[in-house]
């Protein structure tokens, strides 16, 4: 019936097309600008900035709303980041893109998946996506829908079957008509509702979402206090008690961490998609940085998956050129389209000298395959010890050496069970079949091992096949191998998926349990793969990486992809996750101190009837000289060290001593009163400037030429603003006293904050001793 099929005319498809019976173009797998700018304009930071801007200006505080300029600039900065990194993420998303394969006119074509009409005849095979609903008008094929059903096992779909988009072919080939195009396909609606409903795993993330909601918690019912005790207790003006209580809500808001994030990912974004590294989720730069356990795909991943004939074993008395004709008519017949079969294809060629019977495509989980002819017996292709109960030592000694072996037989009569092999299947010769090792493999797995990350090989080839693929690899464990075939449905996969680093004879079904085993150990794990058997491993896995060669199913799931196919640029991906953690994480502590200590201070000012310290005008100058100066020219260095696995801890760490020091001494300055009150305040300032400027220096510490240009540049900035306009951020003019008395109070705080770190560091080695 494959002749008969002319699909749809050319005429026939533009009439659908007039009639709107058209698909829709794939939408984008970034967020729209719409989006992009609500994100980033409305957030609950920038409202309680703008609520506290708005109550300023009501009062004439003109010059102390300065403050909201930093704002307005940091929400510019934060969207043209992101629209950058959207319009490169999506031009290389084309390239990424199925494409469906369709007859038109008689003849077989390629359209973008938006063009395909009603009635339109799809050729599915092998490691296709289904993008749209149809039924099988002819051939068959074994489809895997899990990611509709949940189902692992694979479906055979003949002549009358229904398919539904967002499956995939795992084997075979066959012809099917459009039912549904775009919004009407079954699984749309269901995909779009899992986008809506997907949660996100990402500690920066998470984390800010703590700390909004903690500050958010508090902001609101301090600020009413805080207005509410000048007004009634100390009797101050309207306008001085809003300005007050607005510079301690301004302190509590990190309001420039959110951008740091935001901009550092979509960096690490850019840097990759100008590498053809396709990130489809920016928060799997993050989870790959903290990667401990990755998992490769032998074939397609490690090898380059383009497989040759090396020599062909005969197994009978029959001479091969004798065979040929049956092997030939099996090729002709069967529509597997993997690596194995070009190459056989390119070896015996193909030739319909039998006519086909009955067909039973190649499986993974199978390992084998048929090819049923009229009067003329079954041929059969599959892996060699399944074909055979004993393997002869010439095909043993081939399979040492690291090369893969299928073996082809015969079967007098035909055969139809999909499930089992027949007992009289005679073996007729066994094809030894070689691949290359990428180049750069051995590098990368060199570096992963140096990084402490431990990898795992899984494969469904033969065990001692991938162990020596393994070895030429450089995995230093290349002998640690286990067999999987030999595992039965009780497999203890907790015990066996640290015990081996390669695992052989593996089904889709048992990569995903070995997956799932080592997460529940806890262990972050990324999977790499190229065909549809490494789908639900991939889904499973906490960070997937498809190679672009591979399979239109792995690239359409995975988070990150390897555009170029290059497995050695897998590094640099966990090196600029760590370049987002890191940096962050280092800056996030000068964020946090002013949270802290705003929060306390507030706290003691409050419960001892005294007004806050600080204006907002003066504490936008530490916002933008001492926090967002320094972290924004940070963030670009390549700090590439093995990124810390809790991100709020270490930067709250990182900033309680600071916090504290400040916390400490301005209690004491107001306890102890020696000047008047202006006086009073701007020693405080300065002590605030000074402390807060150490948490900078600490933070750049080793130093490089830029980070000591960042340290010089931010202290004359702060400092010359101070000489400069010294009315604008309301300081007095310092006495030799005054400087005297910080001179001594610093010292002091200096000795505080020295025994803080202490303190602190020793608790942090305990705790990571601990774990």
């Amino acid at each position: 019936m494959e002749e008969s099929i002319q699909g749809l005319s050319t005429q026939e498809v533009m009439d659908r097309k007039e009639c709107g019976d058209l698909g829709n173009i794939p939408g984008s797998i970034t967020k729209t600008k719409a989006q992009i700018l609500k994100e980033n304009i409305f957030t609950l930071f920038n409202l309680l900035n703008f609520i506290i801007a708005a109550l300023l200006f009501a009062v004439g505080a003109y010059s102390n709303m300065i403050f909201i300029v930093i704002i307005i600039v940091n929400i510019a900065i934060g969207i043209a980041q992101e629209l950058k990194a959207k319009k490169l993420i999506d031009e290389l998303s084309i390239l990424n893109r199925p494409k469906a394969k369709l007859v038109r006119d008689g003849r077989e074509i390629v359209v973008e998946t938006g063009d395909v009409v009603i009635d339109d005849v799809m050729v599915l095979e092998s490691g296709h996506q289904i993008c749209n609903d149809g039924i099988v008008l002819d051939g068959m094929a074994e489809v895997n829908e899990s990611l509709l059903t949940g189902e692992s096992d694979a479906i055979i779909k003949t002549e009358g079957s229904e398919l539904y988009s967002g499956s995939f072919v795992v084997s075979g080939k066959c012809y099917a008509k459009t039912t549904h195009v775009g919004s009407e396909n079954y699984a749309v609606k269901l995909m779009e509702e899992t986008k809506k409903t997907k949660r996100v795993s990402s500690e920066l993330l998470g984390s800010m979402k703590q700390v909004t909601r903690f500050t958010s918690f508090l902001i609101v019912p301090l600020g009413i206090l805080l207005f509410l005790q000048a007004i009634t207790l100390r009797h101050v003006l309207v306008s001085e008690a809003i300005v007050s209580s607005s510079a301690a809500l301004l302190g509590m808001l990190p309001k420039g961490l959110v951008l740091l994030i935001a901009v550092s990912l979509a960096t690490g974004v850019i840097r990759l998609a100008n590498m053809k590294i396709l990130v489809q989720n920016i928060y799997s730069l993050e989870t790959l940085a903290h990667v401990d356990v990755l998992c490769l795909d032998k074939t397609g991943t490690i090898t380059d998956g383009k497989m040759k004939v090396k020599e062909v074993l005969p197994l009978s008395d029959s001479p091969i050129k004798k065979l040929s004709p049956l092997i030939q008519s099996y090729l002709a017949a069967c529509d597997d389209n993997n690596a194995t079969f070009q190459a056989l294809q390119e070896y015996f060629g193909t030739n319909s000298v039998y006519q086909q019977a009955y067909k039973i495509p190649f499986s993974s989980l199978r390992k084998w395959g048929a090819v049923s002819f009229n009067s003329a017996g079954t041929v059969f292709i599959g892996a060699a010890e399944r074909i055979m109960n004993v393997l002869p030592s010439a095909v043993e000694h081939q399979i040492e050496k690291g090369y893969r072996a299928v073996v082809i037989g015969f079967y007098d009569g035909e055969w139809d069970n999909e499930r089992e092999l027949p007992d009289e299947i005679k073996p007729m010769c066994a094809v030894i079949l070689e691949d290359s090792i990428r180049k750069g493999t051995e590098k990368t797995l060199e570096y992963f091992r140096k990084e402490g990350v431990d990898v795992k090989i899984i494969s469904g080839d033969h065990v001692k096949t991938v162990s020596k693929i393994a070895q030429k690899a450089g995995l230093k464990e290349w002998e640690n191998a286990v067999d999987l075939s030999s595992f039965g449905e009780d497999t203890d996969y907790d015990s066996i998926c640290m015990k081996y680093a390669v695992f052989a004879r593996v089904t889709p079904k048992q990569k995903q349990l070995l997956v799932m085993a080592m997460k529940r150990a806890g262990h972050q794990v990324a999977m790499t793969g190229d065909g549809v058997n490494d789908l639900l491993a991939l889904r499973e896995a906490d960070c997937s990486i498809a190679i672009a060669e591979g399979s239109d199913a792995s690239r359409q799931i995975s988070q990150i992809v390897l555009l170029d196919s290059d497995f050695a640029n897998l590094p640099q991906v966990v090196l600029e996750g760590r370049k987002v953690i890191n940096n962050v994480t280092r800056t996030a502590g000068v964020f946090f101190i002013k949270t802290i200590y705003s929060l306390l201070l507030s706290l003691f000012f409050l419960l001892f009837n005294m007004p806050f310290p600080f204006i907002p005008i003066q504490i936008t100058l530490i916002d933008a000289f001492i926090e967002a100066y320094p972290s924004f020219l940070t963030i670009f260095e390549s700090n590439t060290k093995k990124a810390s696995r809790s991100f709020l801890r270490t930067a709250l760490a990182n900033a309680a001593p600071f916090a504290l020091t400040i916390t400490a001494g301005v209690i004491f300055i107001s306890l102890t009163l020696p000047f008047e009150t202006q006086q009073r305040q701007t020693i405080m300032y300065m002590l605030l400037i000074l402390i807060s400027m150490m948490s900078v220096i600490k933070s750049c510490m080793p130093f490089t030429k830029l980070r000591v240009f960042i340290c010089v540049t931010m202290v004359f900035g702060a400092f010359g603003a101070l000489w400069i306009l010294p009315q604008l951020f309301e300081i007095t003019a310092l006495t030799t006293a005054m400087l005297s008395y910080i001179g001594k109070v610093f010292i002091g705080l200096l000795l505080f904050l020295t025994l803080l770190i202490l303190m602190t560091n020793r608790k942090i080695v305990k705790l990571a001793k601990d774990k």
